[in-house]
Parts: structure tokens; sequence; C-alpha cells
């Protein structure tokens, strides 16, 4: 019998809420059995660019990531953001190692080909390291992963923290049974995005495409739905997207179903 292993991706305005952010370490850390945290940061490293005077740039909500952008976005991801989450889990008795992609080999990636856009240095992933994560998980330790990658030649890479989450659960699927919680400031997939009680309860693989075309998944939520998709086909047995609510509700979200 393998054993269950939840995966929780948080971002969007949660991480930049003290107070929610607080509350939902805290219900992380009550999450019985093996877990793992990957988070973004998006939103606090752009704050933290304006503060240096560096302009935030973004195509279709995808970042440009050239060599100023990548050493602030590497000191919010790796330094400011995951260090004061392990903090915050130590404090709620979740024994948790904060990593990056680039620790232990843990996720590599190659720079993004140019073609129509030159995202600068975003990384799309190759390979996940699989053995660490099992070595850290059977020894009762939370991994908690920021959304940086690397080449293997020396070079750091911006990698977005909802495919990291999705092509880890991938990996992970073959050895855990797997959850996967993609947590955001929403309480799911709004049919109405003014009226936070019209959750769709249920999205089907089937019914995806229509609802783009509806209009009812728009901008960031169609790569973060493809990512979800992406992990239920290839051996995640289920998939909820919420808001900080998610670990303790999952009959007030959307589940994504294949059928």
């Amino acid at each position: 019998m393998r054993n269950k292993l939840t995966i929780v991706k948080v971002g969007g305005g949660i991480i930049n809420d003290k107070i929610i952010l607080n509350q939902f370490l805290k219900d992380f850390s009550k999450i019985e059995g093996m877990k793992l945290l990957v988070h973004g940061g998006g939103l606090v490293a752009s704050d933290n660019l304006n503060k240096l005077g560096i302009d935030a740039k973004l195509i279709n909500g995808r970042r440009i990531t050239d060599g100023k952008t990548l050493d602030v976005i590497i000191m919010t991801y790796a330094g400011l953001l995951n260090k004061n989450i392990v903090a915050k889990l130590q404090k709620y008795n979740c024994n948790t190692i904060g990593l990056s992609g680039v620790d232990c080999n843990l996720i590599r990636a190659k720079k993004r080909v140019i073609n129509e856009i030159d995202y600068g240095f975003v990384g799309d992933i190759e390979e996940v390291n699989v053995d660490i994560i099992k070595i850290l998980l059977n020894s009762n330790i939370t991994p908690v992963v920021c959304s940086l990658s690397h080449d293997g030649q020396g070079q750091i890479l911006n990698t977005n923290a909802d495919s990291i989450t999705s092509v880890v659960s991938i990996a992970l699927s073959k050895e855990f049974d797997v959850t996967l919680k993609y947590c955001f400031d929403k309480p799911g997939l709004l049919i109405d995005q003014n009226d936070e009680s019209s959750i769709k309860k249920y999205i089907r693989l089937s019914e995806y495409k229509d609802l783009i075309n509806k209009n009812i998944i728009t901008d960031g939520m169609i790569p973060k739905i493809e990512n979800c998709f992406s992990a239920l086909e290839k051996g995640v047995e289920n998939v909820f997207i919420g808001n900080h609510n998610i670990i303790n509700e999952e009959n007030n979200c959307t589940k994504l179903t294949l059928e």
C-alpha cells in the first residue's frame, strides 16, 4: 500500500496578506501524513522591483526576467519568502526545509527558447530529483519549494510555480498517492467573477475548452487549469483549486475530473 502525499501550491494575494498566510500555514501544518508546499511570490517580487526602481515587465501575465529582475526574484523567493514560510511552519511544529530547484539538483530546466517573445532567464522544466524528496519525506521533513530551477551549467532560472507544482506532483505520483491543491485568492473557479458564491464545484476535461470560449476560464486561470489536467492525466489522484480554506474544505472549492 502506497503512502498518501498532499502537495499544496500557494500563491496570489495570499502570500502578500500576512494574516491570511499565517492561517493558511497553520492549517497546512495540521495536514496528516506526508506533505509538500510549493510557493511563488510574484506580487512581492514586483513590489521589491518597484522599490529598487526596476520596471516589472509582464506579457500576458508572464514575467520577462532579465538579469536585474532575476537577482531580485532569487532574493525574494529563495530568501525572504521561503525562509519566512519555513520559520512560521516551525512555529506550528511542522519540521520543514526550505528549498529552491537549485538545491540538491531538485529541478533541472532549460532556458526557454526565444520565439516571438524573449522571456529572458525563464526555465522550462526537464527533470525532478524525486529521490531527494523521498528521502526528506521519509525522514518526516516537509519540503517547502520556491519557484526557481537551474540549467545544470550554473544558471538559475525563474520558473512558473504552477508548472513546478504540476511536474513535481506527476513525478511523485509514481511513488505516492498524490492529492494536489492549488491555493490562490478565489474560493474556486467562479461562474460569475463578481460573485464568490458562484463556485463551479467540478470541471470535467470534456468541458474545459467550452468554459474558455464562454470566458469563465480566462487569463492566468488558463495555464493553471492546464497544469491541473496535465497532473490528472499523468497519475495524480485528486486535484482541487480554491482559496486558503482549501485544506479544510474540499467540498467548498473546485475539483477537477477527467470524466
